[in-house]
């Protein structure tokens, strides 16, 4: 079996945010870093904005606790979307950042909405 194959056995794709059409600001639920080695990779997946003026910015929290105070990730946060369809990845080195990530979604807007959605691909340390 190649190195390659090895690793692929150990990808794992975290749905961060489900893909849905949202109209408000929401923060996902914690996903723990913990069980991943080296980098992760987050990709936003959204479609056009609806609405007057919608935007949508993404940007990534972190903790050492699941339910203690979340702070924002140096760099972590996605190019906003507006009117566009918007495929966008960002790479997080999980030793660099604490144990717990939240993905904070914050849309404004009249009557705004956007079909999203974030994943987390990872390989795993131990398969």
């Amino acid at each position: 079996m190649s190195v390659i194959q090895q690793n692929l056995e150990k990808l794992t794709v975290v749905a961060g945010v489900a893909t849905a059409a949202v109209t408000s600001t929401a923060t996902s639920s914690a996903i723990d870093l913990l069980e991943y080695d080296g980098d992760v990779m987050l990709i936003l997946d959204s479609a056009a904005g609806t609405g007057s003026s919608p935007t949508l910015d993404i940007k990534i929290t972190e903790c050492d606790t699941t339910g203690g105070t979340y702070t924002d990730l140096s760099g972590a946060t996605f190019t906003q979307v507006v009117d566009g369809a918007s495929m966008q990845t960002l790479a997080i080195n999980k030793d660099s950042a604490e144990r717990f990530i939240k993905i904070v979604q914050t849309i404004t807007g009249s009557t705004p909405s956007f079909t999203f959605s974030v994943n987390l691909i990872g390989v795993k340390k131990y398969g």
